[in-house]
């Protein structure tokens, strides 16, 4: 982390001091990532949101840089766990050890893992075992720690920002769906273009290196997170996340056939929690007091594609989640917004 020092948090958090903040912590990720303006874009909601973030993609398109570049834009704790398949979950929560002071007396204390932090980088999350993986489960979801029948809770705000390489690569182990739920978004990290790629080349192969500034702290994104939870949602909006939800279970009367056909299981509530607490930020950032129908249609991808459990019948028809999504918004027309189609 670099030394320098962050403004002072506001007393008051407006919306477009909001706006302005986010803008700024996404310039500064800028200096660094090249391109992967929606990546980007769907972190910084993610941590304005107090939620978590997956990110997807094959080694070495700057997943870990991306997460990295984002702490060095807040001055908050920043930490990170390599997740290997010979990791312990003591190795991420903490353990009890046995102390001796100096005159002999021994008494258990505990010592904090590297969870004890506001961002906690879970690089390559799923190379680990499910048993450790399901040691971040209460802290993704209660931002609690529970050892040796003690509870403690972890600093605010909290987001855990995971990496993981395609499921089908050598040596990796599918993340449980009780896990995957405890992500706000998953987010697809894609190749760069040839333009985009040169730039990349033309910034990491030379001499020097781009450092974003700090923008914001611990208190300023605090007050952001407080702010997003205060966005009014209309009743309309509401429903809307509402009816896509249901739409993804294939008992539903909304249903479509491929929903019927390819999923197994739809979305859970977290899944339409996700899709208004993304629609609220989502709204900040462009500057609008309250969210639209057209907020919750352009985060229902990365809000529903890992809350979908697909069929067997799905891969022999390679048919993806995004594509049962896009579907849905093509479908289910909202009431009473004027809504014309999914964004």
């Amino acid at each position: 982390m670099t030394d320098s020092v962050a403004p002072a948090a506001p007393t008051h958090m407006t919306p477009d001091l909001w706006a302005t903040t986010a803008r700024a912590i996404e310039a500064e990720v800028a200096k660094v990532i090249v391109g992967q303006r929606d990546l980007v874009r769907g972190v910084i909601v993610c941590l304005l949101s107090e939620g978590h973030a997956l990110l997807e993609g094959v080694p070495g398109l700057g997943k870990t840089q991306l997460l990295k570049a984002l702490s060095d834009a807040v001055t908050v704790e920043f930490s990170r766990v390599q997740f290997t398949p010979d990791l312990m979950p003591a190795d991420i929560v903490g353990t009890q050890v046995l102390d001796t002071d100096a005159d002999g007396n021994r008494a258990f204390s505990f010592r904090e893992g590297p969870v004890f932090a506001n961002l906690v980088l879970a690089d390559e999350v799923n190379r680990a075992t499910p048993k450790t993986q399901s040691a971040l489960l209460e802290a993704m979801q209660e931002r609690t720690v529970t050892v040796g029948g003690t509870t403690r809770d972890l600093p605010r705000p909290f987001l855990v920002m995971a990496t993981q390489n395609p499921l089908e690569m050598e040596g990796t182990y599918s993340l449980p769906e009780a896990q995957l739920d405890r992500f706000l978004f998953k987010l697809h990290v894609p190749l760069p273009p040839a333009d985009e790629l040169v730039t990349i080349l033309q910034r990491t192969t030379g001499s020097a290196t781009a450092t974003p500034t700090p923008v914001a702290d611990a208190a300023t994104l605090s007050s952001m997170i407080e702010l997003t939870r205060q966005v009014p949602v209309p009743a309309h909006v509401l429903r809307y996340a509402v009816d896509l939800v249901v739409a993804t279970h294939r008992d539903s009367a909304t249903a479509t056939d491929r929903v019927r056909s390819f999923v197994r299981f739809g979305s859970s509530p977290r899944g339409a929690q996700a899709l208004v607490l993304a629609g609220k930020a989502t709204a900040l950032f462009d500057g609008r007091p309250s969210v639209s129908t057209d907020d919750i249609a352009a985060v229902a991808r990365p809000a529903l594609r890992h809350r979908l459990v697909l069929g067997y019948e799905a891969v022999a028809n390679d048919v993806t989640a995004d594509q049962l999504v896009d579907e849905l918004l093509e479908t289910i027309e909202p009431v009473g917004s004027g809504f014309s189609g999914a964004a």
